[in-house]
């Protein structure tokens, strides 16, 4: 085997590099860089290389030689340097200003960073007070004096002591919250009572995905039961406790029943309505044409259907919705909602009311009210408008003209008026139907009070009394005295609680308003909050509420 040559040299593999001045030149070979390898510049290696009276050489040889660093040596000169000038490894290097990895440098210090939730325990290494790999078992002993004992990856550990590199040394097991039972219903009902959307950002009047119909036995929603958490552990080996998952009621309304414990099916065909949280079935009744002579009055439990028009004259009563294809003129027409995709022509009669709301492509000469929103798309004329919450009129040409609009909260329209200046009247901030309704709870409520006071001094009186002297008929009457004071104390607090959000609806009506987007002429009377004032000039892109006790005229 041939014996290995030894030639005069500066640096070294540790340096990352080596100078060897060979009988036949200088060859320059630079090692594969590796994690503990000191960086240097190409001046540096020039240095050393004029410190030796080597001048030359290729520059874009050393260049390409630093760049490739493939561990190759590399003829950079011809010339030939005497053993006798070059100096000890130790002096080229405090020469050069680079460092050498030697015997005697000190370890990397080693830093044991635990997580905020301390679940993991990462391994860094401070190299300011050295830069020499520490070994394994002294990562394992800085995580012992950290406390970390649970989950160490040795396999890690062996891996990242090789290097300077940060690694995650240790890892406990994180909780698992449970999950909230939910509801997961097995319909949509997010588009119900919306236009549909067509290109362009229009919307068609004519399709309002009102009804979502369910068959008898179908399956219309299911209650996923919560879970119970899973506890984990940290690092320090102790436990990390999960949050169990929350119950939630499950309830029906009618034409549903809950079976398998979870699970809510319908009893009849119907279209699914929900009252709360409570899930059930509305019967519909579908009527092919127009209402008229054919059909009579329709007098109906449930949703009804009609695909042609409501002729003048006759009735159509729903509990559930009402939906016209076609146009209602002067007929009667009432409703939880209502939708008339081809407007309503009153014709001096007729009315149409809705519980909720009322969408409608036009009205004329029309009165027409909704215990919450009215909709109309082209423009109300002459007519009588009375809404809850809010009266919009705002798609196309979104014109409010003649007549009087009443909404408990806000109106919005394009153009209020017109050029002839007709009279039109525009009041926010009341809605009889809810006072009225205010005032009946309040005075049911006392009355209901006074009762039970009632009952309560008769039973205190008869309670100081030896009832076994007493007639039958008189303890008959104490018994129900008794009976009666249960129920009567639980409708007074239902009372209480109907009075508090009758309250709160009233409250928002403090802050109506009236946006118009485009004008307001002259002619054109308001009230908002009960205070009134007229335009004599008109008013472009304005929102109209109370300031100081005045309407003012703010932006859009």
């Amino acid at each position: 085997m041939e014996e290995e040559k030894h030639y005069p040299a500066v640096g070294s593999e540790k340096a990352g590099y080596l100078f060897e001045f060979r009988p036949d030149g200088v060859y320059f070979t630079v090692c594969p860089t590796t994690g503990s390898s000191i960086l240097y510049e190409l001046s540096d290696m020039r240095q050393i290389l004029a410190d030796y009276g080597v001048d030359d050489y290729d520059i874009l040889t050393l260049a390409k030689t630093v760049r490739k660093a493939d561990g190759v040596p590399v003829k950079l000169s011809s010339r030939v340097v005497s053993s006798d000038g070059i100096a000890s490894e130790a002096e080229v290097n405090n020469k050069a200003i680079l460092p050498t990895h030697d015997a005697a440098e000190e370890y990397a210090g080693i830093d044991v960073d635990v997580s905020r939730d301390k679940i993991t325990a990462t391994i860094r290494f401070d190299l300011k007070k050295g830069t020499r790999c520490p070994t394994a078992d002294m990562v394992r002993q800085a995580l012992k004096e950290k406390g970390v004992v649970y989950g160490i990856d040795e396999a890690a550990i062996e891996k990242g002591a090789q290097s300077l590199d940060s690694f995650v040394a240790a890892r406990g097991v994180a909780p698992v919250n449970g999950a909230d039972a939910h509801i997961e219903k097995k319909y949509d009902l997010s588009h119900k009572g919306r236009p549909r959307i067509i290109e362009s950002d229009r919307v068609d009047y004519k399709d309002m995905n009102l009804f979502v119909l369910a068959k008898a036995g179908q399956l219309l929603a299911e209650r996923i039961p919560q879970t119970h958490g899973q506890e984990g552990k940290d690092v320090f080996g102790f436990p990390v406790p999960a949050r169990n998952g929350k119950p939630i009621p499950l309830t029906v309304g009618k034409n549903a029943e809950i079976r398998e414990e979870n699970k809510i099916y319908a009893l009849i065909d119907g279209q699914i309505v929900e009252d709360g949280k409570r899930i059930g079935i509305d019967p519909h009744l579908s009527i092919s044409g127009s209402v008229g002579v054919g059909t009579g009055n329709i007098d109906f439990v449930g949703s009804v259907q009609v695909s042609g028009n409501i002729d003048a004259g006759f009735v159509v009563k729903a509990t559930g919705d009402v939906e016209v294809s076609g146009f209602v003129s002067g007929a009667d027409v009432e409703g939880r909602n209502v939708f008339i995709s081809g407007g309503i022509t009153g014709q001096g009669r007729g009315k149409i009311t809705a519980k909720e709301d009322v969408r409608a492509a036009f009205a004329e000469n029309a009165l027409v009210e909704a215990g919450r929103d009215i909709y109309i798309a082209d423009a109300v004329l002459h007519s009588t408008i009375k809404a809850g919450k809010k009266v919009v009129v705002e798609d196309r040409r979104g014109l409010v003209t003649g007549g009087y609009i009443a909404a408990g909260e806000e109106i919005r329209a394009k153009v209020v008026g017109n050029q002839a200046f007709v009279v039109t009247k525009l009041v926010v901030g009341v809605n009889p139907a809810l006072s009225q309704r205010y005032q009946q709870a309040c005075r049911e409520y006392k009355e209901d009070k006074q009762r039970l006071s009632q009952i309560t001094q008769m039973l205190n009186t008869f309670s100081k009394i030896d009832t076994s002297r007493l007639p039958e008929n008189r303890i008959a009457q104490i018994a129900a005295l008794t009976r009666s004071q249960f129920p009567l104390a639980g409708k007074i607090k239902r009372e209480e609680k109907l009075i508090e959000e009758l309250q709160e609806e009233l409250g928002k009506m403090e802050d109506g308003k009236i946006r118009v987007a485009d004008i307001i002429y002259p002619g054109v009377s308001v009230s908002v909050n009960s205070i009134k004032r007229s335009f004599q000039t008109e008013a472009r892109g304005c929102t109209l509420t109370v300031q100081d006790d005045e309407v003012t005229i703010g932006p859009y």
